[in-house]
């Protein structure tokens, strides 16, 4: 997957939103989706058509569909279509590439398909020491992870042996290895780097208990 760390993203000042239950896009991962509602065919046509993007909202805990944007969260993960394969029935496979974390301001329209305004929400980094301490502990609980025998692609553990910055580490693994809807989401929307590592770490140390 291509690093997106240190690039400038110019991203579109309004973009579709598919909102899902228990789902979550964490930038710098990858997520296969299926499509084969007829309000998301709609939505990944104009997306194809236009920048290929669209955002992945979590929906609210509780609920089997999201009858208003009161019903999911509006910080989301915006993502990049980097490949889609359609199928004879209308339905699609698609592989989406995770872009950002951003806010949602405004919705523009709800049918078809949700259309929303949206900023991009930046990271703050951690002092380069703490980046250090707190990626090694994070590497640490992984370790742990496997040694409870989770299963963890070689290729997974070379990629992560091979990432230098802190916030594209933190979003691997929680998107990696995060279990719970609500605890991915904790993480998603915690804009300081070390205080989201903190998180993803007492989340991650929670879920193996």
């Amino acid at each position: 997957m291509k690093n997106i760390a240190d690039q400038h993203l110019n991203l579109p000042a309004y973009t579709p939103v598919m909102v899902l239950p228990g789902a979550s896009l964490f930038p710098h991962s990858l997520l296969p989706l299926y499509i084969f509602e007829p309000r998301y065919r709609a939505m990944l046509a104009w997306s194809l058509e236009q920048q290929r993007m669209f955002c992945v909202a979590l929906m609210k805990p509780g609920l089997t569909e999201a009858q208003t944007p009161n019903d999911f969260h509006h910080i989301v993960g915006l993502g990049l279509v980097r490949a889609c394969v359609a199928r004879g029935d209308g339905t699609s496979h698609l592989m989406l590439q995770g872009l950002a974390r951003v806010r949602l301001t405004g919705f523009l329209q709800d049918t078809p398909f949700r259309l929303a305004e949206m900023r991009e929400l930046r990271s703050q980094p951690p002092e380069p020491h703490e980046a250090e301490l707190l990626s090694a502990k994070l590497l640490g609980v992984c370790a742990q992870l496997r040694e409870n025998g989770l299963q963890v692609p070689e290729a997974l553990d070379k990629q992560l042996a091979q990432i230098e910055d802190a916030a594209v580490l933190g979003d691997v693994i929680a998107h990696t290895f995060l279990r719970e809807a609500g605890h991915r989401q904790d993480v998603l929307e915690e804009l300081r780097v070390g205080e989201r590592l903190r998180l993803l770490i007492r989340h991650l140390t929670a879920e193996m208990l």
